[in-house]
């Protein structure tokens, strides 16, 4: 492998770690992340949707990036993609038709990772 290929599955790595910590808070301290992303914690059934959905939607897009990058398969990537574009679609259509604050410091991240992803499932996979 390249040493330009070792920085991109590196810098691709990061975020794949961050997210699968952050499904493992909602599962184990969901008050803790809870106000990193703008949420109060709900109560019952409320709170299980929270803590299920968000780990849920953390965990995969992390552990799809890890995956990608060890079995060096390109299908792996499309998944997080999928998840960070929609995510970020839904924020902007909660600010046009809801009225919810427009959320550019969250759709941002979202958007330059999954075109980081593009990126890396263009050049990094040795298979598929």
């Amino acid at each position: 492998m390249s040493i330009a290929k070792k920085i991109l599955s590196t810098v691709v790595a990061l975020p794949a770690i961050l997210f699968v910590v952050m499904g493992l808070r909602w599962l184990v301290n969901p008050g803790g992340i809870a106000p990193e992303l703008g949420l109060t914690i709900e109560s019952g059934v409320g709170l299980s949707t929270q803590i299920g959905d968000l780990s849920a939607f953390f965990l995969t897009i992390g552990l799809c990036i890890l995956t990608a990058l060890v079995t060096g398969r390109r299908t792996w990537y499309y998944p997080p993609i999928v998840l960070l574009l929609i995510t970020a679609v839904g924020r902007i259509v909660a600010w046009l038709v809801h009225d919810a604050a427009l959320a550019l410091s969250l759709i941002a991240p979202e958007i330059v990772i999954a075109i980081l992803l593009l990126v890396a499932a263009k050049i990094l996979p040795e298979k598929d």
